[in-house]
């Protein structure tokens, strides 16, 4: 159950991230990085590592595309 909790939270965060991945909306990035952290210890619960997974994805890209913009942009 926690990993299908995790799934939907990173099924959320991937489309916001791949906006926030546009110029000048790098900030929605403040919403992803969350928003995968709390998909990512849903899924560290659970017994399988797909949502897990996803939501590490999600958490690299967002904390990359944060360090790119000066964590601002």
């Amino acid at each position: 159950m926690l990993n299908l909790l995790s799934l939907v939270v990173g099924i959320i965060a991937f489309p916001l991230m791949l906006v926030a991945l546009i110029p000048l909306l790098g900030w929605l990035n403040w919403l992803v990085v969350p928003l995968a952290v709390l998909g990512l210890a849903l899924g560290a619960l659970s017994d399988s590592n797909t949502g897990r997974n996803l939501n590490i994805v999600v958490l690299l890209v967002g904390m990359v595309r944060l360090w790119l913009g000066g964590f601002i942009l």
